[in-house]
Order: C-alpha cells, then sequence, then structure tokens
C-alpha cells in the first residue's frame, strides 16, 4: 500500500493555477522520464522477495527495516552488496556471480509471470503520448530483467529506454537521466521526471529534471526539486507543467 506522502501545499496551489493547454505543455515539458520500479509497476515487493531468497542462500534470515529502505531504487550491484552485508559474508567475486544469477533468475520469473500496474500509471502513460510528449523509461533495473517487464507495460509507449547497466553509474548518481535526455535530444532541464524512490528523485535531482514524486514503499519529504503526488490516478497533462513551473519557480526564489 502506498506510503501517505506529507501534503505539499505549494505544489497544490500551483498545480491550480498553472492550468495550461497541451500545446504549451509541450513547450514547457521537453519529455516525460518515467522510472520502472515502484513508480510504472508494483515490483519493488518482488524484488524484496527476491533479496531474500538470496539472503537465506547466504545463511542470513530476514532484511533490516533499514536494508529494506536502502534497497528501494538501487541497482544489481548495490542491492547485492546490502544482502552480504545483512548476512555477515564477505562479497568475494565467487559468491557475487552466483547471487547475481540467482537474484536475475528468480526476479525474472516473476516478471514473466506479468506484474500490476501502480495506480494511475497505465492511464498516465497513455495521457502523456496523447499530448504528443516524448517519453522515456529511466531504470536502475539491467536491461535483461527491463526486457522481461516491457512484454507487460508495453514498449510503444516509450520513445528511447535506459537501464542501469547501460550507464556508467546508476541511480542515485543523475547518469541514467541524463543519458535519456540525450537520447531524447531535449535539455534535462525542461524535462519531468517521474519516480518513487529517494534514490530515483537524487539521481533525477542532480541531473537538473524537475521531479514529480509519486512515493511507493517509504515517504517522501517536499522538497525544492520536486512536487510530491500521492499516486498517478487523474494525471492531466497540465499537472506535469505545473510541476516544472514550481520547481523553477522554487530554484528561483
Amino acid at each position: 500500500m502506498p506510503a501517505e506522502a506529507p501534503s505539499d501545499p505549494v505544489s497544490e496551489r500551483h498545480s491550480r493555477s498553472y492550468l495550461v493547454s497541451e500545446s504549451a505543455v509541450r513547450s514547457s515539458v521537453a519529455a516525460v522520464l518515467f522510472d520502472m520500479d515502484g513508480t510504472l509497476i508494483d515490483s519493488e515487493k518482488v524484488w524484496d522477495r527476491s533479496l531474500v531468497e538470496v539472503l537465506r542462500w547466504l545463511g542470513g534470515t530476514d532484511l533490516s527495516a533499514e536494508a529494506r529502505r536502502e534497497t528501494l531504487g538501487g541497482n544489481l550491484a548495490s542491492s547485492l552488496a546490502i544482502v552480504f552485508r545483512e548476512a555477515g559474508v564477505l562479497q568475494t567475486p565467487e559468491l557475487t556471480e552466483q547471487g547475481a544469477r540467482m537474484l536475475v533468475d528468480t526476479t525474472a520469473e516473476f516478471f514473466e509471470a506479468g506484474l500490476p500496474w501502480r495506480p494511475g500509471a497505465e492511464e498516465a502513460l497513455r495521457t502523456v503520448r496523447a499530448a504528443g510528449v516524448p517519453v522515456a523509461l529511466v531504470t536502475n533495473t539491467g536491461r535483461f530483467l527491463t526486457d522481461k517487464a516491457l512484454v507487460g507495460i508495453g514498449r510503444e509507449h516509450f520513445a528511447v529506454t535506459v537501464c542501469g547497466d547501460e550507464v556508467p553509474r546508476g541511480k542515485p548518481a543523475p547518469d541514467p537521466y541524463l543519458r535519456a535526455a540525450e537520447l531524447l535530444a531535449v535539455p534535462v532541464g525542461e524535462c519531468v521526471a517521474v519516480e518513487d524512490s529517494p534514490t530515483g528523485i537524487a539521481a533525477a535531482e542532480a541531473a537538473g529534471a524537475a521531479v514529480l514524486a509519486v512515493p511507493c514503499e517509504v515517504a517522501i519529504p517536499p522538497g525544492p526539486g520536486r512536487v510530491v503526488r500521492d499516486t498517478l490516478v487523474g494525471l492531466r497533462i497540465e499537472d506535469l507543467a505545473a510541476v516544472r513551473s514550481v520547481v523553477r519557480e522554487r530554484i528561483r526564489a
């Protein structure tokens, strides 16, 4: 169940006052960059189950609450490092390779079975596409698993897709978002990123994109570079222009 995010009165006021036409949105928002896990699909619990399986293989029992929070939005390498730490096992190259294979294979089975959409996510994708605004998928998940997820999500929604194993550094580094903007040939500062985790939000903000934060597993506090929204249900194309306007105004202040 999505965590309740703190209310953002400034965001609510601007969402009402910055209503614009779709043509204006296209000129004010160069592209919308969607995260995948926890934002579009309800896959964070799947990752959690896969990580616990690896942890138990290493002799551990369960992930601590702090470890679960740390893995949200992380990539394969960072998540494995947390699991080894929780198990109290030295991370050797051989064990790391075996653990990575187990993690990917287990998660792939879940992805192939199909994953539920996050509330309003599918409609949000269709709304943005219908307005003619370019859409990118920007995920820390590797290409192998992302391609499996895209079978259910639909590749047709995205002009480009960027995976965590296709950039020098994954989130929270800005590299995935910078690469997506580069592939779309748009300024990243004119894009809106849609994220659910602190890790992803940090990456998008570091890249210079305005962020629409939609919490999934943990609450997201308000910040100058983001607008917090409970869900994507009822998201209008005008709301995305409002996000960029709010963030731009805050940064200028």
